[in-house]
């Protein structure tokens, strides 16, 4: 007997103290996901990344807003999100308890507007998503002149630039040019064809 006492206080204690004490965690522990919005440019990558689908974003044009959430109890914790976020607003945490009353506690929010089209006005896209990628964009410009027209080609939801790209080609002439070449290519294939 004395010499199983010798031998547990020469081994010290083999179990944790949790849950009467916190339970220290390895480094890269992946735990609860944690998402700063006032990082966060919902642009729906972690979404995309998403294994489980415990991300889900929604866009309301109507209202002008995107909803971003999170259900942790479908999260598998594989850290995606946080690997695919450009911005670093969401990351894994050391916290894992996340037992809940109510169902409806396991679910997160964050709303973000959405940018009005500089052209049209509807709105398209979060609006702190197109002032991102206008920065990103405007460190590569040259001039300030092309750094206003890359930030205004941002601001410009798809279909506006569509109709602009539509406008630019008509008053370049290139809808004439490839009639012409057209009507050639047509003109020489009959003439082949009426050949003996």
């Amino acid at each position: 007997m004395l010499k199983l006492l010798k031998e547990i206080l020469r081994t010290g204690e083999a179990t944790v103290k949790y849950p009467f004490a916190p339970m220290e965690v390895c480094k890269d522990f992946r735990g609860k996901p944690e998402h700063r919005a006032e990082d966060c440019i919902a642009c729906a990558a972690c979404t995309v990344a998403c294994p489980a689908n415990a991300i889900q974003m929604e866009t309301d044009t109507a209202a002008g807003s995107r909803t971003w959430s999170i259900n942790y109890g479908r999260c598998v914790f594989c850290g995606r999100c946080e690997e695919s976020c450009p911005t670093g607003a969401i990351r894994l945490s050391a916290d894992f308890e996340l037992a809940v009353g109510s169902k409806a506690d396991l679910t997160r929010k964050a709303v973000f507007t959405l940018a009005g089209c500089a052209c049209c006005g509807k709105p398209f896209a979060p609006a702190k998503e197109v002032d991102y990628v206008a920065r990103l964009l405007g460190q590569t410009a040259r001039s300030e002149e092309e750094a206003e027209r890359l930030r205004l080609t941002v601001a410009t939801c798809p279909a506006c630039k569509r109709a602009q790209d539509v406008h630019q080609i008509a008053t370049m002439g290139i809808a004439r040019q490839m009639d012409a070449r057209h009507s050639e290519a047509g003109r020489s294939v009959k003439e082949l064809e009426t050949t003996p």
